[in-house]
């Protein structure tokens, strides 16, 4: 499946915000990434939502083909982003009202957007969102945050793109990902470089992706978790170290209408891992039966 381009909108500070209609024409879904990846790495996705929906996906600001600005620690402006393109995009497909899909700090935003504006989603469908209770500072780390560290050292450059697909497919996480998603990821998560020599660099920076994950504790989405309303099911990996993970059920209960499904056999990454099963635990989600699921 290849995406179908979609309008190219100006989220907050005239941000260029890029979406894409991933298939399908019923009412419409927003597929919301992880930090460092984009909205294209749903494409393995979206066939199991695609005969429901109408589905969407758009690069968060700082990845993909979208625009960059300072201040990504601000995870309030990749909400304003969302609105922009929701208000762009109005009710896409029949049946009217928005549904959505996030992995990670995806499905923080989506929680962010409804907590700002109630009755925006009819039903949301959380892979591991990046929602988690307050917690002291922990003095053996300094006050430094080993994700944003990791970010700092990842490779930026690599001779061409099958280099990198080569690369991450011969080493944890990514070796564990389905070929299609680390295929989607690889294409469009790099850009090309100008002098024509074939060599590729990250879309999203580390620098970016780094001040993204030092955001995460200023959310504040775990303190408005009573005042969303609809439907959110959350969905969790069985990876008891992830330090997201761990908060799938706490999130879930403190959810006026949470509920938390376990996958087993799947990490923080499960939508990468398991592209099909994870759309069909979404669409499941919002009333379509797709074959039994375990809860």
């Amino acid at each position: 499946m290849s995406p179908e381009p979609g309008p190219r909108v100006r989220g907050a500070g005239g941000v260029e915000i890029c979406a894409y209609h991933l298939g399908g024409d019923g009412p419409p879904v927003m597929l919301l990434h992880a930090t460092g990846f984009h909205g294209r790495c749903w494409l393995p996705v979206a066939p199991a939502l695609a005969d429901h929906f109408s589905v969407w996906s758009i690069d968060q600001r700082g990845h993909g083909a979208s625009g960059k600005a300072p201040g990504y620690a601000d995870w309030s402006l990749f909400v304003d982003d969302l609105f922009a393109v929701l208000e762009t995009l109005g009710n896409s497909g029949v049946g009217g009202g928005w549904r959505g899909v996030g992995h990670s700090m995806g499905g923080a935003v989506l929680l962010l957007a409804e907590q700002r504006h109630p009755g925006t989603f009819l039903d949301l469908c959380c892979y591991e969102p990046v929602v988690m209770p307050p917690s002291p500072p922990q003095p053996e780390s300094g006050g430094r945050n080993s994700m944003s560290d990791a970010a700092r050292k990842r490779r930026p450059r690599f001779a061409s793109r099958e280099e990198a697909y080569q690369n991450f497919a011969s080493k944890p996480p990514m070796n564990r990902f389905d070929p299609a998603a680390l295929d989607a990821y690889v294409t469009y998560g790099f850009v090309d470089e100008p002098d024509g020599g074939g060599g590729v660099t990250l879309a999203c920076t580390g620098e970016d992706e780094a001040a993204i994950y030092e955001g995460a504790p200023l959310n504040h989405a775990w303190d408005a978790l009573p005042d969303v309303r609809p439907p959110v099911t959350l969905l969790g990996g069985e990876d008891p170290r992830d330090p997201v993970s761990r908060h799938v059920e706490d999130t879930a209960r403190r959810l006026p209408r949470g509920s938390a499904i376990r996958m087993p056999g799947l990490s923080h990454f499960g939508p990468f891992e398991d592209p099909l099963g994870v759309g069909r635990m979404a669409a499941a989600a919002f009333g379509v039966r797709t074959g039994p699921l375990a809860r």
